[in-house]
């Protein structure tokens, strides 16, 4: 696997493990928390089968790459991200994020421009702003994050058992859209994470980009199950057809957080679909 250096934490780089596979036109597929870049098997197969040149990574603190205790913010991870496509050289690429991943895609377009962008996906979004305040009466209580947070603190791997359980929605797929087997990698990967970066990352999701939104200038695609227990639908992905002009809204009804994983034979059609236009 290779790396880019995307920075410096005392005496040791700060380095984003990286897969790059296939030819053609490229494109950027970004995991969600608390996985890594192998998360997208599912997709990462059609699309190699499509023709497309696949680089998938490891977000900071997750994965094969550094775990530092630094850099925890979308100003930073949009860093990284840039640094991947400065490394790579790429042009005309499409940029895939899921869920953590939605957030990297929204501020690096919103901070570095779409002059390398052909298109956009959003898959379980987070954006435009989960923190429920006065002038964002549509957000999440505070005090929900303050729960998570404590959590993490308490007892990593059960606080965990509980988040995958909701990223499945277990109770109600478990034997038919997500295997114990396929939940148990999702665990294994999760707590091999950075336990730094597991209790940082909540803060972040908390990033308000509602600056970033309007500055959306590429055809995008938003894909959402509307029985998300971990970004609600009516919060984050109902309130994005009003804020990034040229979309294409899919809606999973039915659909739990992760639905790249239990819902391939909607999200994987829809995707290539998309792309090809």
């Amino acid at each position: 696997m290779p790396f880019v250096t995307v920075g410096q934490e005392n005496t040791g780089s700060i380095d984003i493990a990286y897969e790059d596979h296939g030819s053609g036109r490229p494109i950027v597929l970004i995991h969600g928390y608390p996985l890594n870049g192998a998360s997208w098997e599912k997709q990462e197969r059609v699309l190699l089968e499509a023709g497309y040149r696949v680089i998938t990574y490891d977000r900071r603190g997750f994965g094969k790459s550094s775990q530092p205790t630094v850099g925890y913010d979308y100003d930073t991870f949009a860093a990284d991200l840039n640094t991947l496509l400065d490394h790579l050289e790429l042009q005309e690429v499409d940029l895939c994020g899921f869920s953590m991943g939605t957030g990297e895609v929204t501020r690096y377009l919103g901070r570095y421009g779409s002059g390398r962008v052909r298109k956009a996906v959003l898959m379980g979004a987070i954006p435009p702003f989960l923190l429920k305040t006065d002038d964002n009466p549509e957000g999440v209580d505070a005090s929900v994050f303050d729960g998570i947070k404590s959590a993490v603190l308490a007892d990593r791997p059960a606080y965990f058992k509980d988040f995958l359980d909701n990223f499945y929605n277990v109770d109600t797929f478990s034997g038919t859209r997500i295997s114990e087997q396929a939940w148990n990698n999702s665990f294994n990967v999760a707590v091999a994470a950075s336990p730094y970066a597991a209790y940082a990352c909540v803060g972040t999701w908390l990033t308000d980009f509602r600056e970033d939104l309007p500055k959306f200038d590429v055809p995008t695609l938003l894909i959402h199950g509307n029985a998300d227990r971990i970004l609600p639908y009516p919060n984050t992905a109902a309130r994005l057809p009003d804020l990034i002009k040229d979309l294409t809204f899919v809606t999973v009804e039915g659909g739990p957080h992760n639905v790249a994983w239990t819902h391939p034979e909607i999200v994987n059609p829809a995707l290539l679909d998309f792309l090809s236009k």
